[in-house]
């Protein structure tokens, strides 16, 4: 996410959609796939999404479309602007840390509720 810059929160199937912009002009979709909390900080978990493809339910790499693929996540911190709008931004090294072990928590934690039902 490096030298991206937000350029617009959009909705996309009733889900926020992040729009990132590279230095040559190219827009990348992601969704909020889950936030963290990190102290008195929010940090978004973002998934890579293709806007044109966003409706394919085939599960596998039958349609070519890749969606039966992992796709690569990224990390932003959520702050507010001097407008009160949220903004996506790199986090540092530290917190990328804390928000990983903080993420891989949460998941232990669903998976071992899962096992007890």
């Amino acid at each position: 996410m490096a030298d991206n810059e937000q350029d617009d929160i959009m909705e996309f199937d009733d889900e926020p959609v992040v729009v990132m912009t590279d230095e040559e002009g190219n827009e990348y979709y992601y969704r909020e796939d889950m936030i963290v909390p990190v102290g008195d900080k929010r940090f978004a978990i973002l998934v890579p999404i293709d806007v044109d493809e966003e409706g394919c339910e085939c599960s596998d790499d039958s349609c070519g479309c890749g969606c039966g693929e992992e796709a690569d996540v990224f990390i932003a911190r959520i702050d507010v602007d001097e407008n009160g709008e949220e903004i996506y931004l790199d986090p540092t090294d530290e917190e990328f840390e804390q928000v990983r072990k903080a993420y891989e928590e949460m998941v232990f934690e669903e998976e071992e509720e899962e096992e007890e039902k």
